[in-house]
Order: structure tokens, then C-alpha cells, then sequence
């Protein structure tokens, strides 16, 4: 498939995530980064929008019963940015988790904003 946007991480919060998990998970993890790069609609059982933080979306992803989830948002429409990730313990996404999310996503659309892209 022919990709319609890229994918890239911002300060380096993803890739320790991604590091500290198996090659299995770790393939699932490609999965969804090759969804985002290719897939114009992505199906709300793989992406989907965190309620009450504009523009901040959780990646889902599932091997056997184990939960991950990868927050992320859109630099326009031809960038996605991974922030960080975490495996899900509990039915809802811990506020903490999503706190962290957020504030790294400010920082870098601050950042762009003052030019330091």
C-alpha cells in the first residue's frame, strides 16, 4: 500500500516504550504504525480519540489479553506524531497516562510554533 502520511515519534517516550516490549507486541505496534501511514479512515478498534483532549488520539492494541495503548495526535494531515505508550491494566485509561500524553503534545506544537522544529 502506497503510504498518505508519515509517522514519526517526539522525544523519545515511544521508542523506550517500544523497546521494553516483546518482538510479538512489538510487531503489533508496526501493525498500527503501517494502518496510520496507509489507512485514510482508521477503524475507531484501532485508533481512537481520547474525550476531553482535543486532537489527542490512543492507538489500541490487543495480543492475547494484554492491552497497550500508544498515544498520538496529527501534525496536520500528512504527519503523525507517537508520543508515548503504555499496557492498560484497568477498563479506563489512567488519567496519569493521558495527562502525559497531553503535555508532550503542547510541548511540541509549542516548540513548532517558536520555530524549533
Amino acid at each position: 500500500m502506497d503510504k498518505i502520511r508519515s509517522v514519526t515519534s517526539y522525544e523519545g517516550h515511544f521508542e523506550k516504550f517500544l523497546n521494553s516490549l516483546d518482538q510479538k507486541t512489538q510487531n503489533k505496534v508496526f501493525k498500527l504504525i503501517e494502518m496510520l501511514e496507509t489507512i485514510e479512515r482508521i477503524p475507531s478498534n484501532h485508533l481512537k480519540s481520547i474525550t476531553g483532549v482535543k486532537g489527542l488520539f490512543e492507538g489500541r492494541i490487543k495480543l492475547g489479553s494484554n492491552i497497550w495503548r500508544v498515544f498520538c495526535f496529527f501534525d496536520g494531515n500528512k504527519l503523525v506524531i507517537l508520543l508515548n505508550g503504555f499496557q492498560k491494566k484497568s477498563q479506563k485509561t489512567p488519567k496519569k497516562e493521558i495527562e502525559k500524553a497531553k503535555k508532550l503534545m503542547l510541548q511540541y506544537l509549542k516548540e513548532k510554533k517558536d520555530g524549533k522544529d
